[in-house]
């Protein structure tokens, strides 16, 4: 940056340009990474990612319905904002893809070649995002785990393991 000392930057400190987009504040001038823009097929790729009704989120609720169980989908008075919940008997099912949420030792758990750093950051945060909701829903008293894309053929058995833990009784 041109002015490394300075406190804060005005539109006008950077040569006139009106631009002080590198300023952060009062911790001191410093310039912000370059923001990555993705190529065409990238962003259209990318846009065909389904957020919500995945093939792992129809399985759980195939399975919790066969297990009669009674459920709300991304409730989000909840921390996280849970896939499933039930707040009347507590608890709470996350579904999490391997990629975005990076999967520890899971083959679709990579990281992209370019803009690696980007990548590094956001799964940091989506896993520090995703161990906080535990916490908080925990200390709310909820039963939760977390379901993963790869996990597909253990469903049953990890939601037996959190009804078995809250004295829930599936049918």
């Amino acid at each position: 940056c041109r002015f490394p000392g300075s406190r804060s930057c005005s539109p006008l400190s950077n040569g006139g340009s009106g631009s002080a987009d590198h300023c952060v504040g009062a911790g001191g001038c410093r310039r912000m990474k370059r923001s990555y823009r993705p190529d065409r097929a990238t962003s259209v790729r990318m846009a065909r990612v389904r957020q919500k009704g995945t093939d792992i989120e129809v399985a759980v609720a195939r399975t919790l319905r066969s297990l009669k169980l009674h459920y709300r989908k991304n409730v989000r008075a909840l921390p996280g904002s849970p896939d499933f919940a039930n707040r009347s008997s507590k608890w709470a099912i996350f579904v999490h893809g391997c990629f975005w949420h990076h999967h520890a030792r899971c083959r679709k758990a990579t990281i992209p070649k370019s803009n690696t750093d980007f990548w590094i950051d956001k799964f940091r945060a989506n896993r520090l995002r995703d161990r906080r909701a535990l916490v908080q829903l925990k200390q709310h008293g909820y039963q939760a785990i977390t379901v993963w894309e790869c996990e597909e053929d253990r469903i049953r058995e990890k939601l037996h393991k959190i009804f078995e833990a809250g004295g829930i009784k599936p049918l």
